[in-house]
């Protein structure tokens, strides 16, 4: 076995495989194989997804307004709420001086004393 032999057997091992293909492209001239449509497909839903995505973002953004114009109105209400406090607070207080100054009033004035008319009839 010399060289010349080995190399012929390594050569029957292998298998020829054509890189064309072995099928008839005759057809093909007939009826011409259509443009793939999957270029034009992708754009087409891309275009939708961006005006879907578009309309999401839209809507987040004002979603997002709309809970910050609350939040305002809230904090609004809130510090409207602790200013009425705060005065019904000083109300309370002035009305108690008031009160004690009229029943002071009261008490100095003999108009308003009590008298007793059944003691002092019999």
């Amino acid at each position: 076995m010399d060289g010349s032999s080995k190399e012929g057997e390594e050569h029957s091992t292998f298998v020829n495989i054509s890189l064309t293909d072995d099928i008839d492209h005759s057809s093909r001239t007939l009826y011409p194989r259509p443009k793939s449509l999957l270029p034009e497909m992708m754009n087409a839903d891309m275009d939708a997804v961006d005006a879907e995505n578009q309309v999401e973002l839209e809507e987040k953004t004002r979603l997002i307004n709309q809970v910050l114009e609350l939040q305002h109105t809230l904090e609004d209400l809130s510090a409207r709420v602790d200013a009425v406090k705060e005065e019904n607070l000083k109300l309370k207080s002035e009305n108690q001086v008031l009160g004690q100054y009229i029943e002071n009033l009261m008490s100095a004035s003999s108009v308003f004393q009590t008298t007793d008319t059944k003691s002092k009839r019999k």
